[in-house]
């Protein structure tokens, strides 16, 4: 394309208002940081969830190349109609990034059909995400590992289907490994799931977690805007008659 890639971020914007120590890593919100990791590559507006349709009215949708998600404290308070009308625009095309806890979100859990379960701790882990598919673009950019000084600790089992690409497998410092960064397919969109990023950490302005969720954007922009046809189809060429009996 040779426009801009137009992005909407979307965040909660709940835990920055309610907690200092969150409001003093992320003051103008997470959402924020991301978009600004983003740079003028790209066309970046926001969303969140206290406004009206969470921000994601179908006007903003019909103009988003690719939705970057992140929630955590209030999944349950996206409201269904919202998840549906994000549903139908990843079915027709339309990228979706899903950051960190937004593993346990309406819409992700979706279009996973499953639990998206796992285990966590908050322990100040170190955290070593080690890239096990060098030659996809989403790690471009990337050495051999990005490490974290201190994250929260995601580990397995972690309740998806087999993913398409596994591009990152975390490791951490009190054991435990993790798909971190993990591709699908569902209908025409495409979907990466990405696993950093606690509200009570900066992770976000690290150079290298940026650089994969821009990576992150370019690969899952939508392809094409036409829709497959379906239902019942007039054939192309005449059918002869065929005799029975």
């Amino acid at each position: 394309m040779s426009q801009k890639l137009r992005v909407t971020v979307w965040n909660e914007f709940r835990h920055e208002k309610e907690s200092e120590k969150v409001r003093s890593v992320y003051p103008n919100g997470i959402h924020e940081a991301i978009g600004e990791g983003l740079g003028a590559e790209f066309e970046v507006q926001y969303a969140t969830l206290d406004e009206p349709e969470h921000g994601l009215t179908e006007d903003k949708l019909n103009n988003t190349d690719v939705l970057i998600w992140w929630g955590h404290k209030a999944h349950g308070d996206v409201t269904d109609a919202i998840v549906e009308r994000v549903h139908e625009r990843v079915m027709r095309g339309m990228g979706l990034i899903v950051l960190h806890s937004g593993h346990f979100s309406k819409i992700f859990k979706k279009l996973m059909g499953t639990t998206c379960d796992l285990k966590w701790r908050e322990a100040d882990d170190k955290e070593r995400l080690w890239v096990v598919s060098p030659g996809h673009p989403i790690a471009e950019g990337i050495g051999q590992y990005i490490e974290l000084e201190a994250e929260e600790m995601y580990g397995e089992h972690f309740d998806i289907p087999q993913p398409d690409e596994l591009i990152m497998v975390s490791w951490f410092e009190g054991g435990e490994v993790f798909r971190s960064a993990c591709t699908f397919h569902r209908g025409q969109g495409k979907i990466f799931y990405f696993r950093p990023g606690h509200e009570t950490y900066p992770t976000y302005y690290n150079e290298q977690i940026r650089r994969v969720i821009s990576n992150g954007v370019k690969w899952a922009a939508p392809t094409t805007r036409e829709y497959p046809v379906y239902g019942n189809h007039k054939p192309l060429e005449p059918i002869k008659e065929k005799v029975r009996g």
